[in-house]
Order: C-alpha cells, then structure tokens, then sequence
C-alpha cells in the first residue's frame, strides 16, 4: 500500500525531468548516485515525499533539490520545475583552478632546463 503524497524515485525523477527515461532513472538509482535525505537509495522502488532533500550526480555535476510535490505526469520544462526546489551549489569554473589562488613559484635551475639553456650546455660541453 502506497501512503498519499508519496511517488517511486525513478517515476519521479522521471517527471522532474532529472533523466530522459524512467530506466535511465532506475538505473541512476541503482549504481548508488542517488541519496534521500542522505542515505543512499537502494532501489528504484524507494519512496520519496514533499520535504525530502535529494542529491543526484549526474554528469559531473551535483544536483540538490528540494522535494516539492509528487509529480503526477511527464510534462513541459515549465511544469517540471514546480516539483522541486533548486538548492544546488553554483558550478565551478571551467579552467578548474581557483580564481584567487596564486601562481606557483619555482626557483631558477629547478625542473627541466629550457631549450635556451639547453643549448648553452651543449656549447659548454662541446657537443655543438
């Protein structure tokens, strides 16, 4: 018996528009990139109810969402939007490197000589 209010995760992250197939959903589910509440869901046919906080890796990316309200089809972006709360945090930045943080330094004659001093060796050497 299925108590009011409440809706399978893969039917809902189906109608949420969160993947593009109900089997998708079942198998995002499965592989374990799915948690409710912070317990990881077990099952395609674990419950979800208004209030429940879900945090889903897709992608690279991590989505949290506020359960707002089960959805009771698979309709327009528009309408998909009203059964969660967006609470994800902003994405990082592309080049992966912290805007403030400061260049390494390295001393010089550390690491590989450039092809400048490459060939002032060489010349040293003889090896011309």
């Amino acid at each position: 018996m299925v108590a009011a209010g409440r809706q399978r995760i893969d039917k809902w992250l189906f109608f949420s528009r969160a993947v593009k197939s109900r089997s998708l959903a079942a198998k995002l589910v499965v592989a374990g990139r799915v948690r409710i509440n912070r317990d990881k869901a077990a099952q395609a046919s674990d419950q979800v109810k208004p209030g429940d906080v879900l945090t889903i890796t897709l992608e690279g990316r991590i989505l949290v969402w506020k359960v707002l309200d089960p959805g009771s089809r698979r309709g327009p972006a528009e309408e998909a939007r009203l059964l969660y709360e967006d609470m994800s945090p902003p994405p990082t930045p592309k080049g992966g490197a912290v805007p403030d943080a400061i260049p390494a330094l390295r001393e010089a004659g550390s690491g590989r000589p450039t092809k400048r001093e490459r060939r002032q060796t060489d010349r040293l050497l003889g090896d011309d």
